[in-house]
C-alpha cells in the first residue's frame, strides 16, 4: 500500500464547500478517501459534493453550524453514522472582520474567535472518541500567516489563528499516545472569496503580496491538495504538532 493511499478512510472537512477546504477535500478524494463536507449553505455544498463524487469516491454533505457546540457534535456523529467511521478531520471553517482594533465590537471579536478557534476545538473533541475507537486519526487545523505576523486590521483573526497553532500543539501532546496526529497548515495569500474582498478593503494589498512572495503569485486552493494528502495519510505518522506554511515563500522573504 502506498504511504499516501487514503482508500477506506473517511475525512470530514468543515467549511469544505469552497476555497482552501474544497481544494483539500479534492486532494484527499483523489487519494481515495470518502469525503464529508460540512457547512451551512446546502446549495453550495451540493455543488462541492458533485465535484468530489466526479473523482470516483463516496461523498456527502452534513449541515453543521460551527457556532453551536451541539451542532459540532451532532455533525461529527452524523458523519460516523453515514460512513461508519471518522479518520480525518480538517478544521477549515473560518471568518474575519477587517477593522482597526479600536473599532471592533465584542460581538465581532467573539464571532471570529468562536468560528475560527472554539469550533475547531469542539469538532476535535467530538471526533476524538471515534478516532480512539479506530485506533488512530489525523486532525488538520487551518491557521494563517497571521498565526506568525501581526496586521492592524486583523486583531481577532490573528488571535484566533495564533491560537490554532497552540491548540494543535496541545492536542498533539495529549493525543499522541492514542496514535492521533494533530497539525496545522499556515496558508499564505490564497486566491479565495475571502481574499478577493481583502483586495478591495486593503489598498495596495495585491501589489505587496506579489512583491514579497518568492513564487511571484497568489496561491490557489489546488495548492493544498498535496499537503492535505500528506497530513491525512500514514506518510505523516511521525509528524505531529507541526505548523507548516503553504505560502509560496512569503513567510521567509
Amino acid at each position: 500500500m502506498s504511504l499516501f493511499d487514503l482508500k477506506g478512510r473517511v475525512a470530514l472537512v468543515t467549511g469544505g464547500n469552497g476555497g482552501i477546504g474544497l481544494g483539500m477535500a479534492k486532494g484527499m478524494a483523489a487519494a481515495g478517501a470518502s469525503i464529508a463536507i460540512a457547512g451551512r449553505n446546502k446549495e453550495k455544498g451540493a455543488a462541492a459534493i458533485a465535484a468530489i463524487k466526479a473523482l470516483g469516491v463516496d461523498a456527502d454533505f452534513v449541515e453543521i453550524d460551527v457556532l453551536q457546540e451541539a451542532s459540532c457534535k451532532q455533525g461529527v456523529d452524523q458523519v460516523v453514522k453515514r460512513f461508519g467511521r471518522l479518520d480525518i478531520l480538517v478544521n477549515n471553517a473560518g471568518t474575519t472582520v477587517r477593522k482597526q482594533p479600536q473599532d471592533i465590537t465584542t460581538a465581532e471579536w467573539n464571532l471570529v474567535l468562536t468560528t475560527n478557534l472554539t469550533a475547531a476545538f469542539q469538532c476535535s473533541q467530538a471526533a476524538y472518541p471515534h478516532m480512539l475507537k479506530a485506533k488512530g486519526g489525523k486532525i488538520v487545523n487551518i491557521g494563517s500567516m497571521l498565526s506568525i505576523f501581526g496586521a492592524p486590521y486583523a486583531a481577532p483573526y490573528g488571535s484566533s489563528k495564533g491560537g490554532i497553532v497552540q491548540m494543535s500543539r496541545a492536542l498533539a501532546t495529549a493525543w499522541a499516545k492514542d496514535n492521533i496526529q494533530v497539525n496545522s497548515i499556515l496558508p499564505g495569500w490564497i486566491d479565495t472569496e475571502l481574499t478577493k474582498k481583502a483586495r478591495v478593503e486593503v489598498p495596495g494589498l495585491n501589489e505587496r503580496v506579489l512583491a514579497r512572495t518568492p513564487a511571484g503569485r497568489w496561491g490557489s486552493p489546488d495548492d493544498f491538495a498535496g499537503i492535505a494528502v500528506f497530513l491525512a495519510s500514514q506518510a505523516s505518522d511521525f509528524v505531529t504538532g507541526a505548523a507548516i506554511p503553504v505560502d509560496g515563500g512569503y513567510s521567509i522573504s
